[in-house]
């Protein structure tokens, strides 16, 4: 690694699927799953699913751009969940699964504005993809780290997360 890492936090529903996409991306450095996006400071899990506290559930992703771009990270995120579907996720609903990107510079916004832009086209609904500063960031609990890692045989990662993870690897050519 010869530049300075970039850092973006994505919400794309539930964070074990964003993680586990993520973590297929070459330059992707870290992904720490965790809450942004609300009022509430330093929220547990169990109040970020009220839905009352304003977090999302996100990915924090420290990337190297000199292996990945920002809009290559992007096009990934965009594959792997439904950007013009309004706080849910298949099964997951609730405000905390709104698709998001919290980013963390003037430039990364730019960036995003125009791949949004651009990327609206494929799509026959409205991209509903909320856009804003990273200002806080709290990560999420210990067992919620490398989940789909730490839990392959679980039901929820066979049947949701396994899918998305295929299907990212297929786009990277890893399949």
């Amino acid at each position: 690694m010869k530049g300075k890492l970039e850092r973006i936090a994505l919400g794309g529903g539930c964070f074990w699927c964003t993680e586990a996409a993520l973590n297929e991306v070459k330059g992707v450095i870290k992904a720490t799953p965790g809450y942004s996006g609300g009022t509430a400071v330093d929220p547990s899990y169990e109040e970020v699913c009220t839905g009352n506290t304003g977090h999302a559930e996100v990915v924090l992703i420290e990337f190297d751009p000199e292996q990945v771009s920002l809009e290559g990270l992007l096009d990934v995120f965009f594959a792997m969940h439904d950007p013009t579907s309004l706080n849910r996720q298949g099964n997951d609903a609730g405000t905390q699964y709104r698709s998001i990107v919290l980013y963390g510079s003037e430039d990364q916004k730019t960036k995003i504005d125009r791949f949004i832009g651009e990327t609206s086209k494929n799509y026959d609904k409205p991209v509903v993809t909320e856009v804003r500063p990273l200002e806080s960031f709290y990560p999420a609990e210990e067992y919620h780290l490398r989940y789909y890692e730490k839990n392959p045989r679980q039901p929820y990662c066979q049947f949701v997360i396994s899918p998305k993870v295929d299907k990212i690897r297929k786009k990277l050519g890893r399949a």
